[in-house]
C-alpha cells in the first residue's frame, strides 16, 4: 500500500492578548483530487498545501482497494481505515458512513471531528466525499465525472469547482489531468494562505516500473514557491518516457 499524501505540523496559538480567539492548533488547509482513469484502470490523486511537506498523511492509495484523502481537521487513520473497507468492497458512500460513525471524537474542544474532509474511491470510480461543518472555511467538495475535489481554508467555491471543470477537460495521462486540476484550484485562489508543498500518486496492480509494483507514479514537492509548477515539471518529465513495468499483461 502506498501511504501518504499530508497535513500536520505544529501547534500554532495566536500571539493577541487577552480576549484573543486561539487559532487552530494545527494547519489543516488543503485541496485535493481524486480520479480514475477508465481507459488505463489507473486511480490516484493529487494534493497542494500551504503546509511544509503535504505529502505526509493525506492521500492514501492502493491498487487492490482504491484511493482516499484525509484532510482538514485531519484523522490520519481515516486514511489506512478506508483502504481497508474498500478492500472489503464496501461502497465508497458506506465507508464514509462507517468510518465518521467509528470516530469517537477524541478531542472536541480542539480537533474536533465535525471538522473532518475526506473522500474515498473505488477502483472503478466511485466516489464519496465529506466536509464536516466545523471544516475552516472556506470548506467543500464537488463531485465530477470519475473525479471529486475536495478542499479548506480555500478562496472560494471557485478552487472546486475549477479543479473538477480541469480534470474533465484535460487530456493526456492521468497524472497530467490531475496536475492541470491543481491548476485550476489555484486558479480559482486555491489556499487563501497561499503555496508551499504538492503531491501526487497514482496506481494500478502490477504497473509501476519493474516488477511486482503497483505505485504507477508517486512525487512529492515538500517545500517550495510554486510547489504546483514544481509537480508539474516532474509529471512531465516522467511522461516523456514512461517507464513501463516488465509484467507482461500492463501495457
Amino acid at each position: 500500500m502506498v501511504g501518504s499524501v499530508a497535513l500536520l505540523l505544529a501547534w500554532r496559538v495566536s500571539a493577541g492578548g487577552a480576549g484573543t480567539a486561539a487559532e487552530p492548533l494545527w494547519d489543516t488547509g488543503t485541496f485535493s483530487i481524486l480520479g480514475f482513469d477508465p481507459a488505463t484502470g489507473e486511480v490516484g490523486g493529487a494534493v497542494q498545501s500551504r503546509v511544509f511537506s503535504v505529502g505526509n498523511g493525506v492521500l492514501w492509495a492502493d491498487a487492490d482497494a482504491g484511493v482516499a484523502a484525509t484532510q482538514a481537521i485531519v484523522d490520519v487513520g481515516y486514511g489506512p481505515r478506508a483502504i481497508e473497507l474498500l478492500r472489503r468492497h464496501l461502497k465508497p458512500a458506506a465507508i464514509i458512513s462507517q468510518i465518521l460513525k467509528e470516530d469517537r471524537d477524541p478531542l472536541p474542544d480542539n480537533w474536533t471531528k465535525e471538522g473532518r474532509q475526506f473522500a474515498v474511491m473505488n477502483l472503478n470510480g466511485e466516489y464519496a466525499a465529506h466536509t464536516g461543518p466545523k471544516a475552516t472555511e472556506w470548506a467543500g467538495n464537488k463531485g465530477g465525472r470519475f473525479a471529486t475535489a475536495q478542499g479548506n481554508i480555500l478562496a472560494g467555491p471557485a478552487v472546486v469547482d475549477n479543479m473538477i471543470a480541469a480534470f474533465e477537460k484535460s487530456e493526456g495521462h492521468l497524472s497530467q489531468r490531475l496536475v492541470a486540476a491543481l491548476e485550476g484550484g489555484q486558479a480559482g485562489g486555491g489556499d487563501k494562505r497561499g503555496q508551499q508543498s504538492a503531491a501526487l500518486v497514482i496506481v494500478k496492480k502490477n504497473c509501476g516500473v519493474w516488477l511486482h509494483n503497483d505505485t504507477v507514479l508517486r512525487l512529492q514537492v515538500d517545500d517550495s514557491e510554486t510547489p504546483i509548477a514544481e509537480l508539474k515539471r516532474l509529471v512531465e518529465k516522467w511522461n516523456t518516457r514512461r517507464p513501463k513495468a516488465v509484467t507482461p499483461e500492463c501495457k
